[in-house]
């Protein structure tokens, strides 16, 4: 549910507006409501922000060279003269790459030739010699060169010869070849040269190690404590000038259950304050407040968005979906016992921060357990070919069902079923929604659909299992039609005329059928990834099977290390791919056909109240 909100209204003098503000904070209670957007940032702040960018990429930096233990948070006044260092390490490391990058060129071009002294070619060409160097296909390799010119070949490599030729200096002859262009250093100076830089970019990073153990936690306090100063100034910017600049106003929204610790403040403070609650249209922070097993799924809502104010919070209905949909897509018992132990383990190892998603890990282990077990499936195992007793495979619920003289599948019609029920929630919600916020009067419309669809699907239940008899089920789809399309086509809005309204019901019929039916659809997935992933892990144990089957002695014992190989590897495998389908499309299922027939928008703005962190 969303916490109810009251409107805090500020007028504080302004000597006394930072003294103010750093009492605010203390009490951490308030959401401001920011009216800078940036246009009027000071020099300060904007140093600050400058300053902030400047830890962040150091940090990100140092963390790649993080080791399992650094040293605890030193002075945080230290930071600025790491982040300086290492500035300069990364420049002297990309200038190292650069040197690098131009001596593996001009080794490539001179491993070729061999390793000699360049000085020797020139001390040639002192004597009147000059040693030229050049390159050719294999077949344009001329061998008159060789008395013409005092060719020698060099080296043959890739389909391409390497020779020098041997003239006097200034003597002019044209050669069909390419005249290699060498640098003026030897190969050993030039492998040199490579080493050192290599070993020094080494050293360098050896350096970024040691600070990375002994600095990263300095700069992650400088830079929380950079964040609160940049929230504190952004806050202080916030503060709009009225009565000729001598005071400032200042507004912002608390949760009502924070007003009695907020008030104790205020009343010492000397500032005028008004408290009021939110009104309809007013546009508020939304801080979600929902018992221990739902608020492990407002994660999943903050994904998509926040509720606004004129919505419901949806997390206590996407829980119990989610947490439904995921088994079902997981579909396996078995699995869901791995998840637990490995909820469970993780939950030791992990940190403080994600021991709550490991809760949420070992919630879904659990509902995939009891739905696996229900769909009768155990590590990619039948339970129904199994020798467990008949009155528990009495609960498995697998098998075919006959309808409408045809045979389909129990659990797909269970997962269509499923999406029915979820979208018959989801627009009793968004009929609800609309009337608690714009009043019955301008919701009809969403009632009639409500009546034609929700009715419709309740009738035609009963029907079909003959709880109701035909006759009275007919008159009912006529009674429930006529109501609805009377919503729908004429009271769907009492501001327009007659013709207009039915235009509007016209289109929304289009939307609805052509929309509706696919969105029921698309809950067969839930069938389909389940049946694919027990099927998968049958594969695994009939593969595994095969490998034992037939062995004697030796051959045996190498079998039978196959089978555990290929059960674990497998099932591994099996297990990585359903969790992630398992996310992925209930999640879909969530955001697009659920959010989308509730007229869930998640365009509202999280409560983040200004306070020390």
């Amino acid at each position: 549910m969303i916490a109810k909100m009251n409107k805090l209204t500020l007028l504080v003098y302004h000597k006394e507006y930072t003294a103010f503000l750093e009492r605010l904070r203390e009490v951490g209670v308030v959401h401001i409501v920011e009216k800078n957007s940036g246009a009027a940032d000071t020099p300060e702040l904007e140093g600050l922000l400058a300053t902030s960018a400047k830890y962040k990429r150091t940090i990100k930096r140092l963390e790649a060279f993080a080791p399992k233990e650094c040293a605890p948070a030193g002075e945080v006044s230290n930071a600025a003269a790491v982040v300086e260092r290492v500035d300069a390490i990364n420049a002297d490391i990309e200038l190292r790459k650069s040197e690098i990058q131009v001596l593996e060129k001009d080794i490539s071009m001179l491993e070729p030739w061999g390793d000699f002294e360049y000085g020797n070619v020139e001390r040639l060409a002192e004597c009147g010699l000059e040693l030229r160097f050049y390159i050719t296909p294999e077949k344009g390799y001329d061998c008159e060169w060789e008395t013409l010119y005092n060719a020698v070949r060099v080296a043959e490599k890739q389909a391409r010869i390497y020779f020098v030729t041997l003239t006097h200096a200034g003597e002019e002859f044209e050669i069909d070849a390419e005249q290699a262009r060498l640098p003026k250093a030897s190969l050993k100076s030039l492998n040199a040269e490579l080493d050192a830089a290599m070993r020094r970019i080494e050293e360098l990073n050896e350096e970024l190690r040691e600070l990375s153990a002994k600095e990263l936690a300095t700069l992650h306090a400088a830079q929380d404590s950079l964040a609160r100063e940049i929230e504190f100034a952004k806050v202080h910017l916030d503060g709009e000038k009225v009565s000729g600049d001598r005071l400032l106003l200042l507004e912002g929204w608390v949760p009502e259950e924070n007003t009695t610790e907020l008030k104790s403040m205020l009343d010492g403070s000397g500032a005028f304050y008004e408290l009021r609650p939110a009104r309809r249209g007013d546009s508020f922070p939304v801080k979600l407040k929902n018992n221990a097993f739902t608020r492990m799924y407002e994660v999943l809502t903050k994904m998509y968005g926040m509720p606004s104010g004129t919505d419901f919070d949806p997390t206590p209905i996407v829980a119990p979906f989610f947490s439904l949909f995921f088994a079902f897509c997981m579909g396996d018992a078995g699995y869901g016992l791995i998840l637990i132990l490995l909820g469970f383990i993780l939950k030791k190892k992990l940190g403080k921060d994600l021991a709550g998603m490991m809760n949420l890990v070992i919630t879904l282990g659990i509902f995939t357990t009891v739905i696996g077990a229900l769909l009768g499936t155990f590590f990619g195992i039948s339970l129904l070919g199994t020798d467990i007793p008949a009155s528990m495979k009495e609960f498995i619920f697998a098998g075919e069902v006959e309808l409408f003289g045809s045979t389909y599948d129990k659990q797909m019609i269970l997962a269509l079923g499923i999406g029915v029920v979820h979208i018959s929630i989801a627009m009793t919600v968004k009929a609800i929604n609309s009337t608690v916020f714009y009043g019955f009067k301008d919701s009809l419309s969403a009632w009639g659909w409500w009546l034609v669809v929700v009715g419709g699907a309740v009738i035609g239940t009963l029907s079909l299992l003959s709880v109701v008899p035909a006759e009275i089920s007919k008159w009912a789809f006529i009674a429930i039609g006529a109501v609805g399309a009377l919503g729908i086509y004429i009271l769907n809005d009492f501001r327009r005329n007659i013709f207009a309204n039915v235009g509007a019901g016209l289109w929304d019929t289009y939307n609805m059928a052509s929309g509706l039916l696919g969105d029921i659809l698309s809950y067969i997935r839930l069938f389909a990834l389940g049946l694919a992933g027990g099927m998968l892990g049958q594969t695994f144990n009939s593969l595994a099977m095969m490998v034992v089957e037939g062995q004697e002695g030796f051959g045996e014992v190498i079998g039978w290390i196959g089978f555990g190989l290929i059960i674990v590897l497998g099932h591994t495998l099996n297990i990585a791919m359903s969790c992630l389908s398992a996310f992925v499309h209930p999640l879909r299922l969530t955001f697009v056909e659920y959010f989308k027939n509730a007229g869930y928008d998640g365009k509202g703005e999280e409560y983040k109240p200004f306070k020390n962190k």
